[in-house]
């Protein structure tokens, strides 16, 4: 069974004009939901005279709409989770949230002592971002001057949009469920655009391939139908799944690695 992708294809490119739109709108409208670590925010360090579980910190914040906050033990620790020096970090408070926090965990969670409160800078300073926006620009530039000179400027363009594609995608999905952006954000951000970019070289070479072997002329959806399926099944879908496992490992074993230290 062939994948006619090119009968539908004002199906396809509908659909994906439309998830752009949105995208966009959402990202002028709604803007980011930037972390503590492009943002800054207070940190929070007490020492409890007995062990106390994370989870117990947790829902003492969410008192404060603070359940997001990220909360490090430090010290001595009992457990995976579990330890008696907490640091907590988390929005700008001011002096007076900052006190009630610490008294509810007081009276909630257990005795403790302060060891500091104190404001904090923004992990992800503007030079980052903006060193990383400079290497993506290069790397944009890079790949037209490569596809270009392999292939012709047509597919170069071709290839562009898509990895813009992919991009406005990611960053549409973020504004506009405001999933919280933090240190992690810029470079799973550049991931996608490393995978998109491959993944176009390795489309259009196949394409390329596929015409050279064809020296018969053929209606142009005759000819692209099964080539599309050749190459959007067998090199994409499956790339995509060989590189599953890959996925689930990290984030399962990443999700795992961060409840250790840092929760």
């Amino acid at each position: 069974m062939t994948l006619n992708v090119v009968k539908h294809h004002r199906w396809w490119f509908a659909i994906s004009s439309i998830l752009v739109i949105i995208s966009l709108i959402s990202i002028f409208m709604k803007g980011f939901n930037f972390g503590i670590d492009y943002t800054g925010g207070t940190i929070v360090e007490v020492v409890f005279e007995q062990p106390v579980e994370v989870s117990q910190v947790r829902d003492v914040l969410k008192e404060y709409n603070l359940e997001n906050a990220q909360i490090q033990l430090s010290g001595d620790t009992t457990g995976d989770t579990s330890g008696k020096d907490v640091m907590i970090r988390t929005r700008n408070l001011e002096s007076s949230e900052s006190a009630a926090v610490v008294e509810s965990l007081t009276k909630n969670v257990g005795q403790n002592t302060v060891k500091r409160i104190e404001t904090v800078g923004a992990v992800i300073g503007s030079e980052v971002t903006e060193h990383a926006l400079t290497n993506l620009l290069i790397a944009f530039l890079a790949l037209a001057i490569y596809i270009s000179y392999r292939f012709e400027y047509k597919v170069a363009i071709s290839a562009l949009i898509a990895i813009f594609h992919d991009l406005i995608m990611v960053l549409g999905v973020f504004s506009y469920f405001q999933l919280e952006i933090d240190a992690s954000f810029l470079a799973a951000v550049l991931t996608v655009v490393g995978y998109s970019m491959n993944e176009s070289v390795v489309i259009f070479d196949r394409v390329r391939e596929i015409h050279i072997r064809i020296n018969v002329l053929i209606h142009l959806q005759t000819l692209q139908t099964p080539l599309l399926h050749k190459v959007f099944i067998v090199v994409s879908i499956h790339w995509q799944l060989l590189c599953l496992p890959a996925y689930l490992f990290m984030y399962l074993v990443g999700i795992q690695r961060r409840t250790l230290r840092f929760v």
